[in-house]
């Protein structure tokens, strides 16, 4: 793990002269070809980057056979041939907004937010002018940064939590990327209270909703067509922090070349209600923003790890 400033305020990735050794130089070339790569229009390289995602996708045994048991789950009537389609479209997805990322890092981001669409961004103007504290609701879409990093390019200040990477110099570039325009990061070994007292000082908390935390803390309740072990503190965060809970979701148009980022209305409807009912209202708002575009969805998370006693892990099963 690399050296870093972490107070009890955020963390700050710090630079190590140990990333000058050879054993780090692979990452740097790849990280100037995709410098690089970022100063091409998008109409030029999406295709390229489609077509390599497409074939990666093919290639990538043991992601690819996560995301197909995720949709066998969650999309049971799926035919075969759509479910394979849109789990090309899928690495596709996930390499071109991967590179609009590296743009948003090593760009002028004027050159990405006159290409941003804002769906129901009236919501989010709602809240702030009421004074209201805010958290975002957003499920792993392959964008997941992007908007947080392009709200805080806008002057909003934006607080998240993060894990850190395996190789020290890629967690390093990723978190730097992150925080390039301002806001906090957090990360997740130090617990929730840092996070709980940025949303308090009127940081837009990013939070996502989906993964899996394991059966102790969390409740089994329908997810798509299937359930999912989810973890309902969104309500007690909503308390702690006196914030509004609204929905977003990235959804990156190759075709257009066009970022369009949806904002829901924000969720009011958790204030006193049930542990079950706010696990249940969070999957369904996941639903609602993944559903119309699920190849923007990292269904490559083993999202259905946890299951009710007796019954095998999807990722473990011999005939999937």
């Amino acid at each position: 793990m690399q050296k870093e400033n972490r107070s009890t305020v955020e963390f700050i990735p710090q630079f190590q002269k140990a990333f000058f050794h050879p054993r780090y130089w692979g990452v740097w070339a790849g990280v100037g070809a995709l410098a690089a790569l970022a100063h091409i229009p998008a109409r030029f390289r999406d295709p390229v980057l489609g077509a390599v995602g497409r074939l990666g996708g093919r290639l990538a045994k043991s992601p690819r056979r996560r995301a197909k048991i995720n949709l066998i789950y969650c999309f049971p009537d799926m035919p075969e041939a759509q479910r394979e389609a849109l789990l090309d479209e899928m690495f596709a997805t996930a390499l071109q907004t991967m590179m609009l990322m590296v743009e948003l890092g090593a760009r002028d981001p004027k050159k990405i937010q006159d290409s941003v669409v804002w769906h129901g961004e009236e919501h989010l103007k709602k809240a702030r002018d009421e004074g209201r504290n805010i958290i975002l609701l957003v499920p792993h879409a392959w964008g997941i940064d992007i908007p947080a990093m392009l709200l805080a390019d806008r002057g909003l200040k934006v607080a998240g939590m993060f894990h850190n990477q395996k190789n020290p110099l890629t967690d390093w570039l990723w978190n730097r990327t992150r925080r390039r325009f301002g806001g906090r990061l957090h990360a997740r070994q130090d617990g929730i209270k840092p996070f709980i007292a940025s949303v308090r000082e009127g940081y837009l908390g990013y939070y996502l909703p989906d993964e899996d935390h394991g059966e102790e803390q969390s409740e089994f309740v329908d997810f798509f067509a299937t359930y999912k072990a989810t973890l309902p503190a969104i309500g007690r965060l909503m308390k702690v922090c006196r914030a509004d809970i609204i929905p977003l979701f990235p959804v990156y148009n190759a075709k257009a070349g066009r970022l369009e980022i949806h904002i829901r209305p924000a969720m009011y409807d958790l204030a006193d209600a049930e542990l079950p009912y706010i696990a249940r209202r969070m999957n369904e708002e996941v639903e609602i923003l993944v559903t119309p575009n699920p190849e923007q969805y990292a269904w490559i998370l083993k999202l259905l790890k946890t299951r009710r006693n007796g019954e095998t892990e999807p990722y473990r099963r011999d005939d999937l």
